[in-house]
C-alpha cells in the first residue's frame, strides 16, 4: 500500500508542474535543446572538424551532450520553480500541509525535471543516431537518463528550498553547474586534465553520468564505480530533501 500511495501522491504533486510544461512545451523544448545543439555544432563540427577528426569527435561528444542535457534540463528549472513557489506564491508550503507522504513531495517536485530531461534527451538521441549511427539507443541509456535527471532534480529541489534570493541560485549555478558543464567529461576525456583537477572532477556527479552514458551508447564496459557514485548521490540528496521537509527546515 505504501508504494502505491507514494506513486499516486507523487503524480498529484507533480500534476501542476506537468500541466505547466504541457502548456509551454515549445518553450520547454527550445530552452532544453538549443544549448545542447549549439555544443554539438560548435564543438563537434567546429572544433572537431578543424582538428581533422570531426566525425570521430562527434561520436565521442554525443553521449556527453546527452549527459549534459540531464543537468541543464533539470537543475535550474526545478530550483527556480520551487524557489518561486516557495518564496512568492507560498504554494509549496501549502502543499506541505496536505496529508501526504514526504517521499511523495520529494519525488513529485523532482518529476518536472525528470520528464523534461527525458523528452529532450530522447530527441537528442534520435538526432545523434542520425548524425552518428555508431551511437546505440538501448534501454540502459534511458535508465541512466532517468537516474541522472532524478539526481540533478533533487539537487535543484534542495537549492530551491533553501535559497532565499535569486542571486543565490545564480551563484550556485555559476560556481558549480558551469564548471561541471565543461570539465566533467562531456566534451573531452577527463584523463587529459592535470592530476589534481582530475581528482576534483572525479567526485562530481556529471563525470560519472558522462562515463555511464558513453559506455552504454558506444558499447564500452560499464564503470561500476560510476554506478555506485551516482546511486550514492541520488540516495544522499533524496534523504537530505526528505529530512529537511520532514523536520520543517526547508
Amino acid at each position: 500500500m505504501y508504494v502505491t500511495d507514494v506513486i499516486d501522491e507523487s503524480y498529484r504533486v507533480a500534476w501542476a508542474d506537468l500541466c505547466f510544461m504541457k502548456e509551454n512545451m515549445l518553450e520547454t523544448l527550445l530552452t532544453s535543446l538549443v544549448g545542447s545543439l549549439l555544443y554539438l555544432l560548435a564543438f563537434g563540427y567546429g572544433i572537431g572538424g578543424s582538428m581533422g577528426g570531426g566525425q570521430a569527435y562527434v561520436v565521442f561528444i554525443i553521449p556527453g551532450i546527452i549527459a549534459l542535457n540531464t543537468l541543464s534540463s533539470t537543475f535550474s528549472t526545478v530550483s527556480m520553480r520551487v524557489f518561486v513557489q516557495k518564496r512568492f506564491y507560498f504554494s509549496f508550503d501549502e502543499m506541505l500541509l496536505c496529508p501526504i507522504h514526504v517521499s511523495s513531495v520529494v519525488i513529485g517536485k523532482s518529476l518536472y525535471g525528470v520528464v523534461r530531461a527525458l523528452i529532450s534527451c530522447t530527441i537528442l538521441l534520435i538526432v545523434g543516431k542520425l548524425i552518428a549511427p555508431e551511437v546505440a539507443i538501448t534501454p540502459w541509456v534511458f535508465v541512466i537518463i532517468l537516474a541522472s535527471s532524478f539526481t540533478f532534480s533533487l539537487i535543484g529541489l534542495l537549492v530551491g528550498m533553501k535559497v532565499k534570493k535569486t542571486n543565490s541560485v545564480s551563484l550556485i549555478s555559476g560556481t558549480l553547474i558551469v564548471p561541471m558543464t565543461f570539465l566533467c567529461g562531456t566534451l573531452f576525456d577527463v584523463s587529459a586534465l592535470p592530476t589534481w583537477a582530475g581528482v576534483a572532477v572525479y567526485v562530481l556527479p556529471l563525470t560519472h553520468v558522462s562515463a555511464l552514458t558513453r559506455a552504454v551508447s558506444l558499447g564500452g564496459g560499464i564503470p561500476l564505480d560510476s554506478v555506485a557514485i551516482l546511486v550514492a548521490y541520488m540516495a544522499v540528496f533524496f534523504f537530505v530533501c526528505w529530512y529537511l521537509i520532514k523536520t520543517n527546515r526547508c
